[in-house]
């Protein structure tokens, strides 16, 4: 008689990895460019820039977009003064902000803040991610020779230091100076997406 002997045997094994902790991240950004157009209505100089959006101006985004109603926004630019080198913190605001000056409004150029309009067209559904005052940028009619410019920043507020600081940036080559009769034309563009 024969004797056959067979061994059988099966292994499974199983594994799952999974994003316990799962995170949407929005990433946000603005972009200053100011353009120097002499009074022959040639362009001497063009800079374009990246800021600092500080925690006050994150704050009020958040506070109006969240929690707000019927919100309306009025927005003004300014220019930041290059009689130092200028230095930007989060904590800055518009009443506080010891790194850097304004350049005087009514002094240096013609009126107050600069009323920052912003595109009726943008953002659309098609590209929800930006909005720019690009249409009709900003002009600072330069009134005094040699004033030189470090920046600008972007405010709720006309005048005084009673607004919501947004945002404040500095040239990338610099200081500039400008003379009377220049003006400088300035556009903020500001950016959502998905980090």
């Amino acid at each position: 008689m024969s004797t056959e002997t067979s061994k059988a045997q099966d292994l499974v094994s199983a594994s799952l990895t999974a994003n316990k902790g799962s995170t949407e991240r929005v990433g946000a950004g603005g972009v200053y460019t100011v353009t120097c157009v002499g009074a022959d209505g040639v362009e001497k100089w063009s800079d374009t820039f990246h800021n600092l959006v500080v925690n006050e101006g994150l704050q009020d985004m958040n506070s109006k977009y969240f929690k707000g109603s019927g919100y309306t926004a009025g927005w003004y630019l300014g220019l930041v003064s290059g009689a130092t080198s200028p230095t930007y913190a989060a904590g800055n605001t518009l009443a506080s902000h010891s790194g850097w000056t304004e350049l005087v409004p009514g002094t240096a150029y013609t009126g107050n803040r600069i009323a920052a309009v912003f595109n009726a067209a943008s953002p659309t559904l098609a590209d929800p991610s930006e909005v720019s005052n690009s249409v009709a940028p900003s002009a600072f009619p330069m009134l005094v020779n040699g004033t030189v410019v470090a920046g600008a920043f972007l405010t709720t507020a006309a005048t005084g230091t009673s607004g919501v600081l947004f945002s404040v940036g500095s040239f990338t080559g610099g200081n500039k100076s400008v003379d009377s009769g220049d003006t400088l034309n300035v556009t903020y563009t500001f950016s959502l997406d998905a980090a």
